[in-house]
């Protein structure tokens, strides 16, 4: 059995920071307060660590040490690296041939709560670390939210995060993954929430930043994490500000031709909305965490291999540890985006739209519906096949029992739910199931339910098991 690791405290770190490590750099906080360098300064021997600290707290200020003069977001990814990347050229640019230690370059830009508390407390963090190559340090980016309900606890909060962080870029840069899992040490998630991290530099190529997000949704430190269509992580606020969003739930071991047709029946209907346009509107491939999991364990490649053949496909992906629907709803129900349309099966819908999912509900089901259909929510409901009877089940008033019939007539008439017609019967009868069978099988009549480059990726890279009943035989 292994041994709990001994946390060490803010101040622990502070002194060891300041007295054992090899670097020696600047500090540059907005927004928050000098919570951080504060830290350092009252552990002593802050001499042998600190070059400078600075709050450039005027926006004027800000942007010209930063921006070039030029007015831009203030608390965002660019800002940070910015301030990072100025504040650890300048140590080269004054240090370089005066002082034989190590650089490093810590920023935060930090919104907390206002006077009236009508604002979501939030804000980046950043750290440059000199490793191999004195001229090209190694970044670490982290995004995070502040859910306590007082500036001052959230100073505090701040405070060790940047300690945790800069403790964490020094001693541990080489493994982003103990880093990460540092970055809560004497702190919880009732305080603050990691939502994004991003590393990169000339001695991290190796490190896959989904994978390192992943761990977010796996350690607990954030619900969920998404990836554009490209692949490229990106913090949740930024890639939903004023979009709509199309969300279809799935295993998606690969995504096939069904729930592409899905997802394009679905935004054919979005298309009527009267605020839709192609470039303000994302659609998400959604997978579970449980999902993921191997047993007790994710399994880092089969992961991987979904998002990129999600990403084929054309579509952004969402990892995510909700279980139930409206916690889904009310995730996305904290960013400033436009419509949520979530697409499902009719199966699914039935579990969901029974009472004796919401036991521990004073409201029961009323209430998980209260919650799941907000102002801009609505579902696109697609039918399915019996594979008993053959028989296609389509989501009509007949289908429903007595005593939910209403409720489900009112959602109908009222277009909180939309059901999807446009799907040929034939294709109904897809599943995941006989998909991987295929798969395991190398049966070449997988092409005909993926698309063609989806299926010669999984055939010439043998994902998911690729010819595992033959190999076997």
């Amino acid at each position: 059995m292994n041994e709990p690791m001994n946390i060490l405290s803010a101040k622990e770190k502070s002194v060891r920071i300041n007295l054992h490590s090899q670097y020696y750099g600047a500090i540059a906080e907005i927004g928050g307060g000098q919570e951080t360098a504060r830290h350092l300064f009252q552990a002593g021997g802050a001499s042998n660590t600190v070059a400078k600290t600075i709050s450039a707290y005027d926006k004027s200020f800000s942007d010209h040490f930063y921006n070039q003069g030029t007015p831009s977001r203030y608390v965002a990814e660019e800002r940070v690296r910015k301030m990072i990347e100025y504040e650890y050229d300048e140590l080269i640019e004054i240090l370089d041939k005066k002082n034989p230690q190590k650089f490093f370059a810590f920023a935060n830009t930090v919104e907390t709560l206002n006077y009236t508390k009508t604002n979501q407390g939030n804000g980046w963090l950043g750290i440059a670390v000199e490793g191999t190559d004195r001229y090209k340090p190694n970044k670490i980016v982290i995004h995070v939210k502040l859910h306590e309900n007082d500036t001052l606890l959230q100073q505090y909060t701040l405070g060790s995060l940047g300690i945790n962080l800069i403790y964490g870029g020094l001693f541990m840069w080489e493994e982003p993954r103990k880093v990460l899992l540092s970055l809560l040490d004497n702190l919880d998630t009732d305080r603050v929430e990691v939502d994004y991290i991003f590393v990169d530099g000339p001695d991290l190529q190796w490190c896959d930043n989904r994978l390192l997000n992943l761990m977010l949704v796996s350690n607990s430190m954030t619900p969920a994490i998404m990836f554009d269509q490209s692949g490229r992580v990106r913090q949740p606020g930024d890639m939903l500000y004023k979009k709509n969003v199309l969300l279809m739930r799935g295993f998606f071991r690969p995504i096939n031709n069904l729930a592409i047709e899905f997802m394009e029946d679905s935004l054919n209907i979005f298309k009527g909305d009267e605020d839709y346009r192609p470039d303000n509107t994302i659609a998400f491939c959604e997978i579970s965490l449980k999902y993921l999991m191997q047993g007790e364990k994710l399994d880092d490649k089969d992961f991987l291999d979904r998002v990129d053949l999600v990403n084929m496909s054309g579509h952004s992906v969402m990892v995510s540890n909700f279980y139930r629907y409206f916690k889904l709803v009310d995730y996305f129900a904290q960013f400033r985006m436009n419509k949520l349309r979530v697409v499902l099966g009719l199966p699914t819908f039935d579990k969901i739209f029974h009472s004796s999912q919401y036991t521990d509900l004073r409201g029961g089901l009323l209430e998980a519906m209260g919650k799941l259909f907000q102002e801009n929510v609505k579902l696109y409901l697609y039918p399915y096949t019996d594979m008993e009877t053959g028989d296609v089940i389509y989501p009509e008033d007949s289908h429903f029992k007595d005593e939910y019939r209403s409720l489900w007539q009112y959602l109908v008439s009222t277009r909180k739910v939309l059901i999807l017609q446009g799907i040929p019967v034939s294709h109904l009868k897809i599943t995941a199931s006989y998909i991987s069978s295929l798969i395991e099988n190398a049966d070449e009549s997988l092409r005909d339910y993926v698309p063609e480059k989806i299926f010669e990726h999984i055939k010439t890279n043998r994902l998911f098991g690729y010819g595992r009943n033959i190999s076997s035989e």
